[in-house]
């Protein structure tokens, strides 16, 4: 499967689909594959490109700091790399922060941008609730196994656990079939998380933005919601009844029937203005 080089490391990428660019951003401790229940949806409208994180998956793992910000500007090299010259872009937690980024420091590469669970800047209870997982990850000596028993909970309802084991399981099994992340890295990639602060940025993104929220996620709730509809002055606001963190796996249909209604209507009018 393809590679390419991007402002200095190889970044690996899969592309399925006809269409405009949308590119999908994975989130904390998640490789390309994590948006397997978009991408076959997505890919009839649209060409979509899936992609590792610099550390992640199958790109390349660095020495070095690393920041959400920076996520960003490797986004940004492997759009240019792509000969794409405007792209739709999309999200979900640590996706949707490296989109905020993306679209505020490279306004002109964007030609949407959805939020997903998305934050402007962390607050002291997802950072309690991050360095948890840190200590869990630690202990647990595995990424995946952490993800497993520590995050599922903040991304999927009680009722989903109790209404459908098998399905959780399954998710589960996916998690453990991916490249393994090392606990080292998870606690740089957990720390830009913590560290996230793109408050002062947001008045800077042009594109049409759809902002979206589990209605009962904890981790990054509707208290974020002010923040960035006010900031983002092109923006429009989604909630999804009875999702907590995961709505793309929790509600599945809906979320693709609408954040692709979203996406179309953009790629619509703003090929019309052109």
């Amino acid at each position: 499967m393809p590679k390419v080089e991007a402002n200095g490391i190889n970044i690996y990428y899969e592309q399925q689909g006809s269409g405009e660019p949308l590119i999908l951003i994975p989130y904390l401790s998640a490789d390309n594959q994590c948006y397997a229940f978009q991408v076959p949806e997505y890919a009839k409208h649209f060409t979509v490109y899936t992609l590792d994180l610099r550390g992640t998956g199958q790109s390349d793992d660095p020495d070095g700091e690393i920041s959400i910000e920076r996520y960003a500007d490797d986004v940004a090299a492997f759009i240019d790399a792509l000969g794409i010259p405007q792209a739709h872009i999309s999200g979900l937690s640590l996706g949707a922060a490296v989109g905020m980024w993306l679209a505020a420091k490279h306004p002109d590469k964007v030609k949407s941008l959805s939020l997903h669970s998305a934050w402007a800047k962390s607050d002291p209870y997802l950072t309690a609730v991050v360095q948890g997982w840190q200590a869990s990850a630690k202990g647990l000596d595995s990424v995946a196994e952490m993800a497993i028993v520590s995050i599922f909970p903040y991304c999927l309802t009680c009722e989903l656990y109790a209404t459908k084991p098998e399905y959780i399981q399954g998710l589960g099994d996916f998690v453990r079939s991916r490249p393994k992340m090392s606990v080292e890295y998870f606690i740089k990639q957990s720390n830009a998380v913590i560290a996230h602060d793109v408050e002062a940025e947001l008045g800077k993104i042009t594109a049409p933005t759809l902002i979206s929220f589990g209605e009962r996620d904890q981790l990054t709730s509707l208290r974020f919601a002010d923040a960035l509809k006010n900031g983002i002055r092109n923006s429009e606001l989604l909630v999804f009844d009875g999702c907590s963190h995961g709505m793309i796996y929790e509600k599945v249909e809906e979320f693709n029937t609408k954040t692709l209604e979203f996406l179309q209507r953009q790629s619509q009018t703003r090929s019309a203005s052109v």
